[in-house]
């Protein structure tokens, strides 16, 4: 059994999060870390093999170092940080992953392969207005991928923070006398959750640390 902890467990993803863990046959949650529940990272660590943070950006490098500090993985969803300073970690693996929905992993793909066709692009994300970073991690590291395919610049990015919303993205592209519209609708928190539990089993395996992408796992 893989012992879990969560971080930002009384959050809205740490709570779903939380729920999925509790539903695998592989899985044990062994605590929850939150402020609003009480309890620190420290509380949890030493039961865990694998947490799973999904934070703050201003609380969540700091998470995942002191879970590789103390040898325990970390698979992280919160964005909106710089995670260079992961790169000199050692101890324990660290997998990031600005989105766990594998229909928005595929919309990243197939934007990257209809950027090297199509003569412009603009990304449009729109997001709960609760939602902390701007742009999203995900419209970043389909800009990212989209100018790698290209070798050009990254495609502008437009957000979007408004209530009623979860998570939504569209790539527009547009060339001589078309466009191409590509879109991901996240209408519910669960969508994420088989991303993210496949991260908890892999995690420990990685080659590479920190791994970011859950097309690398796929």
């Amino acid at each position: 059994m893989i012992r879990v902890a969560v971080a930002g467990a009384a959050g809205r993803m740490g709570s779903t999060v939380c729920d999925a863990v509790e539903g695998a046959d592989d899985m044990v949650l062994t605590g929850r870390a939150d402020p609003a529940l009480g309890t620190s990272l420290a509380d949890v660590l030493g039961e865990a093999d694998v947490v799973v943070d999904f934070t703050r950006p201003d609380t969540a490098l700091a998470n995942a170092l002191e879970c590789v500090a103390a040898g325990v993985h970390v698979v992280i969803g919160t964005t909106g940080f710089d995670i260079a300073p992961l790169r000199e970690a050692t101890g324990a693996n660290v997998f990031y992953a600005p989105n766990f929905a594998i229909g928005a992993v595929l919309m990243m793909k197939f934007a990257a392969e209809a950027a090297r066709h199509m003569a412009k692009a603009e990304i449009i994300e729109l997001h709960h207005d609760r939602k902390l970073d701007a742009p999203s991690g995900t419209a970043a590291r389909t800009a990212e991928l989209m100018a790698a395919a290209t070798g050009g610049t990254a495609p502008p990015i437009h957000s979007v923070r408004l209530p009623g919303m979860v998570a939504n993205q569209e790539v527009i592209l547009g060339d001589l006398g078309q466009t191409l519209t590509i879109r991901h609708d996240t209408v519910d928190r669960v969508s994420f959750m088989p991303g993210v539990l496949l991260a908890v089993r892999r995690v420990a395996a990685i080659e590479q640390s920190p791994l970011v992408g859950l097309e690398h796992l796929l």
